[in-house]
């Protein structure tokens, strides 16, 4: 991304105190350093001091912490998880009049996403970038039937030692293309509403993911790691987030949408219920939906920015990237992580492990 020309923020208080925002996110994200924050700071005299974390797992933990601490103002989940992050008591609701809910493109801030959002009334978490988790593959050694592969080229047993996935989600991956391909007794989707369905419909996505476990190289949990799959430990397709295929795009590598969907996750800002820097992390969420905060945030993460008027100031490669990936109907079959509550994510857990430790 270019130089990043930032609006001012006309707030007194928002200059005030420390002059500072202590924020955890994700690891892997280099321009945030180099060009987004610098980019913020000079818009707002506010300093960002920034803890990466491989995942948003690691993420909640260190706000788990940070209860007693007080070290962190505002951390990145998605919105999908929010809800655990509230009922064990870590954010508070943004006050809506210091956040610019008008600022965000439609359908990210309002509607069913809005609804997400929303806990007892408050708004506890406000967007900041959005993408998606699908098929990245080596151009030489994969081919899939007309030019679009299916979650179930995971699992063929031709990519023997090849794959490189995430726990949690290939067994997402699994259940999904056992749905599409009708061998399960119920929608996948009833999975994310109780423990009994949850149970019986992990129970067989497990059950045949493992028959086929020899097909992993490695399991991921972050960019790097991802990256590292495909680079060094020979897997030559895989499910991941598109900033690692838009990573090693130059390198043989095609990201593309299955024909099941792409995975599709919208993440956000949680501010943290003994946040110190209070009036700071509003100037900070705020920015980031403007037109030129989203497209630095977007092009960072090359992912999808979240403001109105972002889009036409994408970085040029992020914008090409994101045309190529989603050819069609791509992005009318979206399949967006349904809201996972802490009984899920929990139980998700064990499965994981299960799974890696097949």
């Amino acid at each position: 991304l270019g130089a990043v020309v930032a609006p001012a923020i006309n707030s007194k208080s928002a200059l005030a105190s420390s002059g500072e925002v202590n924020f955890v996110g994700w690891a892997g994200y280099d321009d945030l350093k180099a060009k987004v924050f610098p980019a913020f700071e000079k818009a707002t005299g506010i300093k960002v001091n920034f803890t990466e974390y491989p995942s948003q797992d690691d993420m909640f933990a260190q706000a788990k912490l940070a209860m007693q601490t007080g070290a962190i103002d505002v951390a990145e989940p998605t919105v999908d998880r929010v809800a655990g992050w509230a009922s064990n008591g870590l954010v508070q609701g943004w006050d809506q009049k210091k956040v610019s809910l008008d600022s965000y493109l439609p359908g990210l801030a309002d509607g069913a996403a809005g609804e997400a959002a929303t806990i007892n009334g408050q708004r506890m978490i406000v967007p900041s970038v959005w993408g998606t988790e699908a098929i990245t593959y080596n151009t030489k050694d994969v081919q899939p039937a007309g030019g679009i592969p299916s979650l179930g080229d995971l699992f063929d047993p031709k990519y023997k030692g090849k794959v490189c996935l995430r726990a949690h989600s290939s067994l997402a991956a699994m259940g999904r293309y056992l749905d599409a391909t009708g061998k399960l007794p119920m929608p996948w989707l009833e999975s994310y509403k109780n423990e009994a369905n949850m149970k019986k419909l992990w129970d067989i996505a497990f059950a045949e993911a493992v028959k086929v476990k020899s097909n992993v190289a490695q399991f991921w949990s972050g960019e790097n790691d991802a990256q590292a799959g495909f680079r060094t430990n020979g897997a030559v397709i895989g499910l991941t987030w598109d900033s690692t295929g838009f990573n090693l795009r130059k390198e043989g590598y095609k990201y593309i949408a299955p024909k099941e969907g792409a995975f599709a996750w919208n993440q956000g800002f949680v501010l943290l219920k003994n946040a110190k820097n209070v009036e700071q992390s509003h100037a900070f969420a705020k920015w980031v939906s403007s037109a030129e905060g989203a497209a630095a945030w977007a092009s960072a993460f090359s992912a999808n920015p979240v403001g109105k008027g972002s889009v036409e100031m994408l970085d040029k490669d992020v914008a090409e990237f994101y045309s190529a990936s989603f050819p069609g109907d791509a992005l009318k079959k979206l399949w967006w992580w349904p809201t996972q509550e802490a009984w899920f994510v929990k139980l998700r857990g064990e499965y994981a492990d299960k799974w890696k430790a097949a």
